[in-house]
């Protein structure tokens, strides 16, 4: 993790200068849509704004008070998504992913910044889930041992995976081609270090109801 003070020329999202013989192959940041559609579920917030408009709405009185009470629910639903929207955005702008061919370096947070750095060695399997805009989630599975508190990441974490957290690049754009050059770097640091290498199996992206499911790496 990095502290709040970095060293003179150190680049943006990274924790310190980097190593002479190490370089950047990607940077990039999650989108807003992706992170406040899947990450803030503002489809199932706004599907429960609505059910509880009508809810409200049967139950009124008179036709005026059921338009009232709806509009009421419906505009308190809107300033709920709106800051939903603006929770995204601002995880969108503080967030940057970075891939070197060493590392994956993710630095997150909002109001309380940190840098995670996860070595290709430490990183035991990678998985693409790919979605219908382009973008998609590479979570990581660490080798056993290593751990990052799931509080700490998210939502930059494979959800649900809390005693054994997987650090995971969250909607990251043309999730195809990153996944790609990650697989590309993993396999030519194995090599190298003559390690067992993980690999990164993408899928096509999935349709629109049903947006694809991780898959293991072998």
């Amino acid at each position: 993790m990095s502290g709040d003070f970095l060293p003179e020329g150190t680049l943006r999202g990274l924790p310190g200068p980097l190593p002479a013989n190490e370089r950047i192959l990607w940077q990039g940041a999650p989108t807003t849509g992706g992170l406040w559609v899947r990450a803030y579920h503002a489809r199932l917030v706004a599907a429960w704004f609505v059910a509880c408009a009508l809810a409200f709405g049967l139950t009124a009185g008179s036709p005026i008070s059921a338009l009232t009470t709806v509009g009421l629910t419906l505009l308190v639903g809107a300033v709920g998504l709106a800051l939903l929207w603006l929770f995204a955005w601002l995880n969108h702008r503080t967030t940057v992913y970075t891939i070197t061919d060493r590392r994956i370096v993710m630095h997150v947070g909002i109001a309380l910044p940190v840098t995670h750095n996860v070595p290709f060695a430490q990183v035991e399997g990678a998985a693409l889930r790919a979605f219908t805009d382009r973008s998609g989630d590479l979570p990581l599975r660490l080798r056993p041992g290593l751990r990052i508190a799931y509080l700490q990441l998210w939502p930059h974490a494979r959800p649900w995976r809390i005693a054994r957290t997987e650090p995971m690049l969250r909607s990251v754009p043309d999730a195809d081609a990153v996944a790609r050059l990650l697989a590309r770097a993993i396999e030519a640091h194995a090599e190298l270090s003559q390690t067992v290498r993980p690999m990164i199996v993408p899928r096509p992206r999935a349709v629109q109801d049903n947006p694809g499911r991780l898959v293991a790496a072998e």
